[in-house]
């Protein structure tokens, strides 16, 4: 006799397509790679552009249709904000394979195609994640995405760089991982389901031990923070960086920050915002002191990737502040607001970091990885477009206006400045504080670039159509998005607004 409970309906199989997409084609990728013989894994990388570019398709067509679907008795849901996050994570993840196959073949790493087929498979993950609708189903995307990554750290098997910086991210991603485990067992303790839904409803109910609560909810954002690499939990991303080949610290530091961020919706905001005040105070706290640390750090680096992953530490305290600014008083009606503001600040920072790693993977060349700040002595003068395209990053990352990170981060000011309190106004100065502070170690690679004389002969910047013409975009999109913001917020709110219906 079959349990009519155990029969996948139709619905089931919607909701999950682009899940099923990406599997597939992940497995074709890999076992396509090996007739291909090519150095540069011609067939392989176009198969895995296409996949990205099929996903990205197919996840948009799903979000612009605006519909939510649960599927699986609750174990995901597919929504606007998911799929739109899963659109962008799909493009950020093809962006990355074109800026990536270059630097990757010259330095042998495309053997095997593990590259393509283990970025494929990260960005199922980060799919998966996205989608998961019950504590379990994200755990399990969380952790196919870390795995993927951590052997794809380690993909250059002779550097010794390499294998420590897998070894530390491996290490500490375990603990993490652990921290994440344990709370969701305090949580399943306390509320007896580990569904968003049924755990946001127990919790509401009142009628549950709260003093149990808190102490999950403790270890479950421990495990977000990690995940968002913001002080204390931030020891793993510089050396993850700079140890990590540069495609696949590109790899690390893009698409997975949108999964980090739907992950602290799913857990934080749908299934336990009546825990609000207690969680908002410990993003508050991570916030600050990565706004600190993150910035005051960045200031002493000499290495570009360094100094761009204590950057992207200060930057996620920034989408701390907007993610704790959403219940003031127990009024949650600014929720909206302040998450959409956190959503467009986290998609502009993704767009933003894929142009500026994409012009240090195509001035390295084999044996040098021109990851110095020194190394960037003279660039406007063999490429005035490729300096432009760093400058209009960096001043982004810096805030200045009109690029879109100054967009960014006058919306997360704008949704501290809403609650109307004095604490929440003083955390808005800080972080402009914090943000001129900033300031001083983008503008300072500016410099370099325009005025200073390279130590050594210099070579001609050379790249394919492919990657100059991604890059062109993606730096006038960093430009375009800053002047005309609004279709941007606007889709952005619009999708965080659809899970308070």
């Amino acid at each position: 006799m079959i349990d009519s409970t155990s029969v996948v309906g139709k619905s089931d199989l919607i909701a999950i397509y682009p899940e099923i997409f990406l599997l597939v084609m992940a497995c074709v990728v890999a076992l396509v790679d090996l007739s291909v013989k090519s150095r540069l894994r011609t067939g392989t990388y176009v198969l895995a552009v296409l996949t990205t570019a099929g996903a990205a398709l197919l996840t948009g067509l799903y979000a612009a249709g605006g519909q939510t679907l649960f599927a699986f008795d609750g174990l995901v849901v597919s929504d606007p904000m998911g799929n739109w996050l899963k659109c962008f994570a799909a493009i950020a993840m093809l962006v990355t394979f074109i800026y990536g196959r270059p630097y990757a073949g010259d330095r042998d790493m495309l053997r095997g195609g593990e590259l393509f087929s283990m970025g494929l498979l990260s960005l199922l993950g980060i799919y998966v994640m996205i989608s998961g609708h019950h504590f379990l189903t994200i755990y399990l995307g969380l952790e196919l995405l870390t795995l993927s990554s951590y052997a794809m750290v380690a993909l250059r098997r002779d550097s010794g760089a390499a294998t420590e910086a897998a070894m530390k991210y491996f290490v500490l991603g375990a603990m993490a991982s652990g921290f994440l485990l344990y709370g969701m067992s305090m949580l399943y303790g306390a509320t007896g389901s580990l569904n968003v839904s049924e755990v946001y409803q127990a919790i509401a109910s009142g009628q549950i031990n709260k003093q149990v609560l808190v102490f999950g909810l403790v270890f479950i954002v421990a495990g977000v923070a990690f995940k968002f690499g913001v002080v204390p939990f931030h020891m793993w991303i510089p050396d993850v960086y700079q140890g990590a080949p540069t495609a696949v610290a590109l790899i690390v530091g893009g698409a997975p920050k949108l999964a980090a961020f739907a992950m602290a919706i799913r857990l934080l905001v749908e299934g336990m915002l009546p825990l609000s005040f207690d969680w908002q105070q410990m993003l508050i706290l991570l916030a600050i002191a990565s706004l600190l640390v993150g910035n005051l750090a960045a200031v002493a680096q000499t290495n570009i990737k360094r100094m761009l992953a204590y950057s992207t530490i200060a930057q996620m305290g920034f989408v701390m502040l907007a993610l704790a600014s959403g219940v003031f008083g127990g009024n949650a009606s600014m929720a909206p607001d302040a998450y959409g503001a956190a959503m467009f600040y986290m998609v502009t920072y993704v767009l933003t970091t894929l142009a500026s790693f994409g012009i240090i993977l195509l001035l390295a060349r084999e044996g040098f990885e021109h990851e110095e700040i020194a190394d960037f002595a003279g660039l406007n003068q063999r490429s005035p477009l490729y300096a432009g395209v760093m400058t209009i990053c960096l001043l982004s990352l810096a805030g200045i206006p009109p690029l879109v990170g100054f967009q960014a981060k006058l919306t997360v000011i704008q949704a501290l400045l809403a609650s109307g309190s004095s604490f929440y106004i003083g955390l808005a100065v800080f972080a402009v504080i914090m943000s001129l502070i900033g300031a001083f170690y983008y503008i300072r690679v500016i410099k370099v670039m325009y005025f200073d004389q390279p130590a050594e002969v210099t070579h001609p910047v050379r790249a394919g159509f492919d990657v100059r013409a991604t890059l062109c975009v993606n730096g006038l999109l960093v430009l375009v998005l800053g002047v005309m913001p609004g279709g941007l917020l606007a889709l952005c709110y619009g999708a965080v607004q659809t899970l308070f219906r």
